[in-house]
């Protein structure tokens, strides 16, 4: 799990209303993060996103003395982590809208099924969706003790029957429909909080609006009411 950098949302195709940074690394938990936080996001920028989405979780609340367990970071820890990453994007642009993101639930017979089918066998899994579900509070505790606004993937995807299997494809990464969750609920949170696409400008031209005989004027308007 990891964050994404949006300058906003965007419709997805046609033209561009935003730069969509996704920067998603394999494994990592917010312990690694902290090492890449000043690289990826330099307090000293010409243009510094103005929301970012910062998905945390699933890989904390891996457990020691099982497979994962050097992903494992400890509750407090991983509170600490978020804390000192909003703060940071914060120095950056103080303006900038974070939005914090739960660990989504872990369906525990999920991972085992995934593993026999690699001819592994695991006894016990390396993460349960009860400790994630704790990670989750953590997550959304820090996103109200600092006035974030947040997601609540965990309890979200609970919500509906057979989530086991809709929305995780063995038992911990998600499936089409479970990134659909994640895209809707982030849509949403942004545009509460104003970036809605429908009503942002366009970068460039509708080709609705460019004469095919003298395409330049579109572009010359465009410039102009930029300025």
């Amino acid at each position: 799990m990891g964050w994404a950098c949006p300058s906003s949302t965007t419709q997805p195709w046609n033209h561009l209303q935003a730069d969509v940074i996704v920067r998603g690394y394999g494994g990592y938990n917010s312990r690694w993060a902290l090492f890449l936080l000043h690289h990826i996001f330099p307090l000293i920028s010409t243009e510094p996103p103005v929301a970012t989405t910062v998905f945390f979780g699933a890989n904390d609340a891996a457990l020691l003395g099982r497979r994962s367990e050097k992903q494992h970071v400890p509750v407090e820890e991983y509170k600490e982590n978020l804390q000192k990453i909003v703060h940071h994007l914060k120095e950056r642009s103080p303006n900038m809208l974070v939005v914090l993101i739960t660990p989504p639930p872990v369906h525990e017979e999920g991972r085992r099924e995934y593993f026999r089918s690699t001819g592994e066998v695991v006894e016990l899994p390396e993460r349960t969706n009860e400790i994630t579900g704790v990670y989750a509070k953590q997550c959304l505790e820090v996103a109200k003790d600092l006035g974030l606004p947040s997601i609540d993937l965990w309890s979200k995807m609970q919500e509906e029957e057979g989530w086991q299997t809709k929305f995780l494809s063995d038992g911990l990464h998600l499936t089409k429909e479970g990134n659909a969750i994640v895209y809707k609920e982030v849509v949403r949170v942004f545009s509460e909080a104003g970036f809605c696409a429908s009503e942002m400008p366009l970068d460039f031209p509708h080709h609705s609006k460019i004469d095919g005989k003298n395409p330049e004027k579109a572009f010359q308007q465009q410039q102009c009411s930029s300025i």
